[in-house]
Protein backbone atom coordinates (compact mmCIF):
# COMPACT_ATOMS: atom_id res chain seq x y z
CA UNK A 1 0.00 0.00 0.00
CA UNK A 2 1.40 3.42 -0.70
CA UNK A 3 1.99 6.07 1.70
CA UNK A 4 -0.41 8.58 -0.18
CA UNK A 5 -3.31 6.19 1.29
CA UNK A 6 -2.29 5.25 5.20
CA UNK A 7 -2.93 9.00 6.07
CA UNK A 8 -6.33 8.62 7.51
CA UNK A 9 -10.07 9.76 7.60
CA UNK A 10 -8.33 13.68 7.16
CA UNK A 11 -6.11 13.17 4.60
CA UNK A 12 -8.92 11.29 2.78
CA UNK A 13 -10.74 14.65 2.55
CA UNK A 14 -7.99 16.83 1.95
CA UNK A 15 -7.76 14.45 -1.44
CA UNK A 16 -11.17 13.95 -2.02
CA UNK A 17 -11.26 17.82 -2.14
CA UNK A 18 -8.01 17.96 -4.15
CA UNK A 19 -9.57 15.17 -6.77
CA UNK A 20 -12.86 17.01 -6.86
CA UNK A 21 -10.84 20.44 -7.58
CA UNK A 22 -9.19 18.42 -10.62
CA UNK A 23 -12.63 17.44 -11.73
CA UNK A 24 -14.27 20.82 -11.83
CA UNK A 25 -11.50 23.13 -13.70
CA UNK A 26 -11.15 19.81 -16.05
CA UNK A 27 -7.57 18.77 -15.50
CA UNK A 28 -8.48 15.33 -15.36
CA UNK A 29 -9.79 13.96 -18.59
CA UNK A 30 -10.07 10.61 -20.05
CA UNK A 31 -9.66 9.68 -23.63
CA UNK A 32 -6.39 8.30 -25.98
CA UNK A 33 -2.81 9.91 -24.48
CA UNK A 34 0.71 9.70 -24.76
CA UNK A 35 2.41 10.18 -21.78
CA UNK A 36 6.25 12.25 -21.50
CA UNK A 37 7.30 8.89 -20.67
CA UNK A 38 5.96 7.80 -24.16
CA UNK A 39 3.37 5.41 -22.43
CA UNK A 40 -0.11 5.32 -23.53
CA UNK A 41 -3.28 6.51 -21.50
CA UNK A 42 -6.68 6.67 -20.97
CA UNK A 43 -5.77 9.51 -18.76
CA UNK A 44 -4.70 12.12 -18.16
CA UNK A 45 -4.12 14.36 -14.75
CA UNK A 46 -2.87 17.76 -15.99
CA UNK A 47 -1.61 19.31 -13.30
CA UNK A 48 0.10 22.08 -15.41
CA UNK A 49 -3.54 23.35 -15.91
CA UNK A 50 -4.60 23.16 -12.49
CA UNK A 51 -1.62 24.76 -11.60
CA UNK A 52 -2.85 27.74 -13.19
CA UNK A 53 -5.84 28.31 -10.29
CA UNK A 54 -4.41 29.68 -7.04
CA UNK A 55 -7.14 28.29 -4.85
CA UNK A 56 -5.42 24.53 -6.19
CA UNK A 57 -1.88 25.70 -5.49
CA UNK A 58 -3.30 26.42 -2.44
CA UNK A 59 -4.61 23.32 -1.57
CA UNK A 60 -1.53 21.64 -2.54
CA UNK A 61 0.53 23.57 -0.27
CA UNK A 62 -1.29 23.37 2.50
CA UNK A 63 -1.75 20.05 2.45
CA UNK A 64 1.68 19.37 1.92
CA UNK A 65 2.64 21.47 4.87
CA UNK A 66 0.21 18.90 7.03
CA UNK A 67 1.69 16.25 5.67
CA UNK A 68 5.22 16.96 6.59
CA UNK A 69 4.52 17.97 9.69
CA UNK A 70 2.58 14.93 10.68
CA UNK A 71 5.23 12.87 9.13
CA UNK A 72 8.23 14.87 11.26
CA UNK A 73 9.58 15.52 7.39
CA UNK A 74 12.83 18.13 7.85
CA UNK A 75 13.85 20.09 4.73
CA UNK A 76 16.32 22.90 3.64
CA UNK A 77 14.91 24.00 0.67
CA UNK A 78 12.67 22.75 -2.12
CA UNK A 79 14.15 21.59 -5.62
CA UNK A 80 12.22 20.64 -8.76
CA UNK A 81 12.42 20.92 -12.36
CA UNK A 82 10.61 22.46 -15.36
CA UNK A 83 7.77 23.34 -15.95
CA UNK A 84 5.32 21.55 -13.84
CA UNK A 85 7.05 21.49 -10.85
CA UNK A 86 7.78 25.26 -10.85
CA UNK A 87 4.42 26.75 -9.59
CA UNK A 88 3.79 23.93 -6.79
CA UNK A 89 7.69 24.35 -5.75
CA UNK A 90 6.88 28.44 -5.01
CA UNK A 91 3.67 27.60 -3.45
CA UNK A 92 5.36 25.05 -1.08
CA UNK A 93 8.24 27.46 -0.79
CA UNK A 94 5.97 30.46 0.61
CA UNK A 95 3.41 27.88 2.76
CA UNK A 96 6.74 26.78 4.30
CA UNK A 97 9.49 29.46 4.30
CA UNK A 98 12.13 27.61 2.66
CA UNK A 99 13.81 28.84 -0.68
CA UNK A 100 13.64 26.88 -4.02
CA UNK A 101 15.75 25.47 -6.63
CA UNK A 102 14.99 25.28 -10.30
CA UNK A 103 16.38 22.75 -12.55
CA UNK A 104 16.34 23.51 -16.03
CA UNK A 105 15.97 20.32 -18.20
CA UNK A 106 18.90 21.85 -20.41
CA UNK A 107 22.15 24.12 -19.48
CA UNK A 108 21.70 27.49 -20.84
CA UNK A 109 24.66 28.89 -23.27
CA UNK A 110 23.96 32.19 -22.07
CA UNK A 111 23.35 34.13 -18.97
CA UNK A 112 25.18 32.55 -16.18
CA UNK A 113 24.88 29.30 -18.15
CA UNK A 114 24.00 27.15 -15.48
CA UNK A 115 21.67 24.25 -15.25
CA UNK A 116 19.69 25.61 -12.30
CA UNK A 117 18.26 29.12 -10.56
CA UNK A 118 19.07 29.36 -7.24
CA UNK A 119 21.57 26.78 -5.53
CA UNK A 120 22.22 23.72 -3.76
CA UNK A 121 24.44 23.59 -0.31
CA UNK A 122 26.46 20.92 0.63
CA UNK A 123 24.48 18.53 3.31
CA UNK A 124 21.28 20.68 2.69
CA UNK A 125 18.31 18.77 2.79
CA UNK A 126 16.33 18.89 0.14
CA UNK A 127 12.18 18.31 -0.85
CA UNK A 128 12.18 17.28 -4.50
CA UNK A 129 8.75 18.22 -6.04
CA UNK A 130 6.65 17.05 -8.85
CA UNK A 131 3.51 17.59 -10.54
CA UNK A 132 2.96 14.04 -12.06
CA UNK A 133 4.94 10.56 -11.88
CA UNK A 134 4.56 7.56 -13.95
CA UNK A 135 7.98 5.91 -14.42
CA UNK A 136 9.74 8.30 -12.18
CA UNK A 137 12.64 9.16 -13.95
CA UNK A 138 11.75 13.16 -14.31
CA UNK A 139 11.83 13.00 -10.16
CA UNK A 140 14.74 10.41 -10.04
CA UNK A 141 17.00 13.18 -12.20
CA UNK A 142 16.22 15.84 -10.04
CA UNK A 143 17.39 13.53 -6.89
CA UNK A 144 20.62 12.84 -8.84
CA UNK A 145 21.29 16.20 -9.80
CA UNK A 146 20.96 17.11 -6.35
CA UNK A 147 22.52 14.81 -4.63
CA UNK A 148 25.72 15.84 -7.81
CA UNK A 149 25.82 19.06 -5.87
CA UNK A 150 26.26 17.87 -2.00
CA UNK A 151 22.88 17.86 -1.27
CA UNK A 152 20.72 15.29 0.35
CA UNK A 153 16.91 14.31 -0.56
CA UNK A 154 14.94 13.94 2.44
CA UNK A 155 11.78 13.15 0.16
CA UNK A 156 10.20 13.32 -3.27
CA UNK A 157 6.41 14.90 -3.15
CA UNK A 158 4.25 14.05 -6.24
CA UNK A 159 0.82 15.20 -6.76
CA UNK A 160 -0.11 12.81 -8.33
CA UNK A 161 1.52 9.19 -8.91
CA UNK A 162 0.00 7.32 -11.71
CA UNK A 163 1.34 4.03 -9.67
CA UNK A 164 3.42 2.31 -12.78
CA UNK A 165 7.04 2.49 -11.46
CA UNK A 166 8.02 5.96 -10.03
CA UNK A 167 7.57 4.89 -6.03
CA UNK A 168 9.38 1.70 -6.50
CA UNK A 169 12.15 3.49 -8.47
CA UNK A 170 12.39 6.41 -6.26
CA UNK A 171 12.44 4.30 -2.94
CA UNK A 172 15.40 1.86 -4.46
CA UNK A 173 17.25 4.77 -4.62
CA UNK A 174 16.98 5.13 -0.63
CA UNK A 175 14.72 8.33 -0.97
CA UNK A 176 10.80 8.75 0.58
CA UNK A 177 8.29 8.99 -1.49
CA UNK A 178 5.32 10.73 -0.83
CA UNK A 179 1.76 11.18 -3.48
CA UNK A 180 -0.91 13.60 -2.35
CA UNK A 181 -3.06 11.68 -4.27
CA UNK A 182 -2.45 7.93 -6.33
CA UNK A 183 -4.00 6.98 -9.82
CA UNK A 184 -5.72 4.49 -7.70
CA UNK A 185 -7.53 6.62 -5.07
CA UNK A 186 -7.98 9.65 -8.15
CA UNK A 187 -9.95 6.55 -10.39
CA UNK A 188 -11.46 4.22 -7.70
CA UNK A 189 -14.50 6.22 -7.91
CA UNK A 190 -15.23 7.02 -4.26
CA UNK A 191 -14.13 10.61 -5.08
CA UNK A 192 -15.63 10.95 -8.28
Amino acid sequence: MSRGDLMGDEMDERRKILIEKLVKINALRFGDFTLSSGKKSTYYVDIKHASTFPDFLEMVAKFSKDLFEKEGLKFDRIACIELGGVPLAVAISMETGKPFTVFRKEKKDYGVKSDMIGEIKEYEKILVVEDVTTTGFSALSVVKRVEERGGKVSAVLVVVDRNEGAEELIVSHGVKFIPLITSKTLLSGNFL
